[in-house]
């Protein structure tokens, strides 16, 4: 008997299984001992129709606003909002190197067209911009701000949004093919 090829879901969840960590050896780590009980709590690792949501939209916000150790702050602030955790920590990759360049730049486009604001949003040439940083900065500072809020808001509003469209959309799919068989 011939066995089929592994869809790309499928290989993503094997992959998962034998290099995430498990439940055990985060009970077991020294580092999250004191705080195990919180952090391990069940409901914070299940895929359900709200905490999946709301893993998206916090794993954005994290993401779009928090530059550098944005993993863990999602995942520590997925904690109060019942979120899934591995969701939120997962929708931080949203910025990446690749991307990030773009976001900064709507939103400093966002944030000028709110703020009226005309301050240039291209480089200085290299003379002036080696002693004219910090005047530049405080010119595109405020819209970039702005920008920034707004565009995070929305972005997390969406993928709320999306997430929750796409999990009734699957439950839905579920329900079809369940009753089809029958």
């Amino acid at each position: 008997m011939a066995s089929r090829p592994m869809t790309g879901w499928e290989r993503m969840a094997a992959w998962s299984r034998r290099n995430l960590p498990t439940r055990e050896s985060m009970e077991n780590s020294r580092l999250l001992r004191p705080v195990a009980h919180r952090v391990l709590a069940p409901e914070l690792w299940r895929f359900t129709r709200r905490s999946v949501p709301r893993g998206v939209a916090l794993g954005m916000v994290a993401g779009i606003l928090f530059p550098v150790g944005q993993i863990a702050i999602a995942a520590l602030i997925a904690l109060p909002f019942r979120a899934n955790v591995p969701v939120a920590a997962l929708v931080t990759f949203i910025t990446n190197p690749f991307t990030t360049p773009f976001i900064l730049f709507a939103a400093y486009q966002v944030g000028a067209w709110l703020l009226r604001s005309n301050a240039p949003a291209v480089a200085q040439p290299v003379a002036e911009a080696a002693t004219g940083w910090l005047q530049w900065l405080w010119d595109a500072g405020p819209p970039l701000v702005v920008g920034l809020l707004v565009v995070t808001a929305v972005s997390a509003a969406l993928g709320y949004g999306i997430a929750a469209l796409g999990w009734r959309m699957w439950i839905a799919r579920k329900w079809r093919h369940r009753h089809d068989r029958e």
